[in-house]
């Protein structure tokens, strides 16, 4: 039926050959679920990211320290998400724009 050889010794290396490729495979596929479930986790905070949002400083009442594009990388941990409209009106009021991500530039502010 199958082109397998008929003694014992052979089969026995056959066998511990595919063995052995079974376990590389197997590996393989954990390494690709792995890559695959951190690119999907990647994809989630991605979309978790707001367009914008305020710094808030310490003290009472935090109060706004920087107005930051989403997934800037310069913001501290202490912030809130807030609309564009929110975010122009506390650039105009005289909370600063981050000199990093430039919010003033993308809401169209500075030029």
């Amino acid at each position: 039926m199958y082109d397998l050889p008929p003694d014992l010794p052979r089969l026995r290396t056959l066998r511990t050959w595919y063995a052995m490729w079974l376990g590389r495979i197997d590996q393989a596929i954990k390494q690709a679920e792995e890559k695959q479930r951190a690119e999907q986790l990647k994809a989630q905070r991605k979309a978790a990211t707001p367009d914008w949002f305020v710094e808030l400083g310490i003290g009472q009442g935090a109060p706004p320290v920087d107005v930051h594009v989403g997934g800037c990388h310069m913001a501290g941990e202490r912030r809130k998400t807030i609309t564009r409209e929110q975010a122009i009106d506390r650039i105009t009021q005289g909370v600063n724009a981050c000199t990093h991500c430039r919010p003033d530039t993308e809401l169209g502010l500075l030029e």
